[in-house]
């Protein structure tokens, strides 16, 4: 039987960001906890970008994720907002890194399809099929059901990255390297 592996979901928001822990062990999908790190909206941005630090960390150092997963940002129609999300967003690629646990990306269409098999679901069929896939789940918002859709995600991908990282050549980095490698996975 394989050793289980702990994954760490991050959905980045600069309000409240959320985040999901589970195990997968072979094919079994197991929950451990989800919830959210908030910020004060009434505090200067860097303060707030600093909570959310703060409130990441102790997350990645209470539940020593192996690999973590990050929604990645979509681009709105208001320009500072999405730069805000961008920034939040940064900070959840941080954490884990600097805690040297791998980080992954996943547009949000792709969660949105690897969970409920659409990519344009509402967040009620995300729950849903988060409840489903884990029934153990307990969580009060949205942030924490999109996180854990987040971490389900990167167990159902996971595979595919081991094997592009397997072929990818010493030494290169990139987009370019990785599609390179992916071509050379699905060949062999």
């Amino acid at each position: 039987m394989s050793e289980p592996v702990r994954i760490l979901g991050i959905d980045p928001g600069l309000r409240r960001t959320g985040w999901g822990a589970v195990t997968v062990t072979g094919s079994k999908l197991a929950y451990v906890d989800c919830g959210v790190v908030t910020s004060d909206e009434d505090l200067p941005l860097a303060r707030r970008l600093r909570a959310l630090h703060d409130g990441l960390a102790g997350v990645v150092r209470a539940f020593r994720p192996d690999e973590a997963a990050v929604e990645e940002t979509f681009v709105n129609r208001d320009a500072q907002g999405t730069l805000k999300l961008g920034q939040a967003r940064g900070i959840a690629l941080l954490v884990p890194a600097l805690h040297d646990v791998p980080v992954h990306e996943y547009a949000a269409s792709l969660i949105k399809k690897t969970v409920a098999g659409n990519g344009h679901a509402d967040k009620a069929q995300i729950q849903a099929m988060v409840r489903f896939l884990l029934p153990k789940a307990e969580f009060r918002l949205a942030d924490a059901a999109d996180a854990l859709a987040i971490a389900i995600t990167h167990v159902n991908h996971r595979d595919a990255h081991a094997l592009r990282q397997k072929h990818l050549p010493a030494g290169y980095s990139g987009r370019a390297a990785e599609r390179i490698a992916a071509a050379l996975a699905r060949q062999g």
